[in-house]
């Protein structure tokens, strides 16, 4: 899977391990590394499994102090950062997601900088594009200008986490996530979370009305997908070029992925009723070039929209 395996002897911490990408992520890196070896954090508790399977501990990431406690209790190595406010939540309280979203990275850079930390992942998002981005394979290099709160934020930790490794030497890893589709946690108030939704409400109800016009094009990607390039990147002995690495796997539109599911649903139907998400979208890329991750360390996504589909509707129809 890569071309260094970290020392299995090590400890990863996850911050924020309740949240949609946190819960799945600390569950794998437990079956690589051992249950023992990897302890799960947040604010709040997480689902059974995460709680139960190996060391779990209440945690503000905020308080810098806090997470120094908790670094030296465990003799961490490895720190994966996902903490974020969502795009949709950030709108609604800019200054609050600003805060939370940067003081939480901040800290865990400081850390890493004194030389307790040896390596972290933070997450970036496609959301760092705007509207003067092309918006058809989107470049890894090309304008940057952001026009959402979450993405501002998001650009200026790409920028913190580029200086803190070209100043201090710290090892940051990061990924541009598109939209992240999983069963197994509900999102978080992303403008691309109709695309879980849907899933639930063609089970229930055999209908679904979208907050996004029919023909909205977003890069998405199924959750195995984005862990297991979560895993790799940092899994890779030295990063070729960049901090932060365009991803892709899928581009759909609402109308697109209704079509999917009637195949496997034929009543299922839907409307449109776009909201304030629809201008976040809009503002977003289509689809993503993401050579420079496939050729620096072998990024390659495995889940194509058909199959997608089978595992969401499967999937939930066993947890609903």
């Amino acid at each position: 899977m890569s071309d260094q395996i970290t020392d299995m002897n090590s400890k990863i911490l996850i911050i924020g391990s309740s949240g949609q990408i946190g819960t799945e992520l600390v569950l794998s890196l437990r079956k690589i590394y051992g249950n023992e070896n990897v302890v799960a954090s947040d604010i709040r508790k997480g689902n059974y499994e995460v709680m139960e399977s190996g060391p779990f501990e209440f945690l503000d990431v905020t308080n810098k102090e806090e997470i120094g406690k908790v670094i030296d209790k465990y003799q961490i190595k490895e720190v994966y950062l996902m903490v974020a406010i969502l795009s949709v939540i950030a709108e609604q309280n800019p200054k609050m997601a600003w805060d939370l979203n940067m003081s939480s990275l901040f800290n865990i850079l400081d850390l890493a900088r004194s030389g307790t930390i040896k390596k972290v992942f933070w997450p970036s998002s496609i959301a760092v594009f705007g509207p003067d981005t092309p918006k058809q394979n989107t470049p890894q290099d090309t304008i940057i200008k952001p026009s959402t709160v979450y993405g501002i934020s998001k650009l200026a930790g790409e920028n913190w986490c580029a200086y803190y490794a070209n100043k201090y030497g710290v090892d940051v890893r990061s990924l541009r996530y598109p939209g992240l589709i999983s069963y197994k946690t509900t999102p978080g108030g992303g403008t691309t979370d109709y695309a879980v939704e849907i899933f639930y409400e063609a089970i229930r109800r055999k209908s679904y009305t979208s907050f996004l016009s029919e023909n909205t094009t977003l890069p998405m990607m199924y959750m195995d997908d984005a862990i297991n390039a979560t895993i790799s990147l940092m899994q890779k002995e030295e990063l070729e070029t960049y901090v932060s690495y365009n991803i892709g796997a899928l581009s759909f539109s609402p109308a697109e992925l209704a079509e999917a599911i009637r195949k496997q649903i034929p009543e299922f139907t839907i409307g449109y009723k776009p909201d304030a998400r629809q201008q976040i979208a809009d503002s977003w890329p289509q689809s993503i070039d993401d050579s420079s991750a496939r050729e620096d360390w072998g990024w390659e996504p495995k889940t194509d929209l058909d199959e997608m589909v089978r595992i969401m509707l499967l999937g939930l129809h066993y947890s609903i």
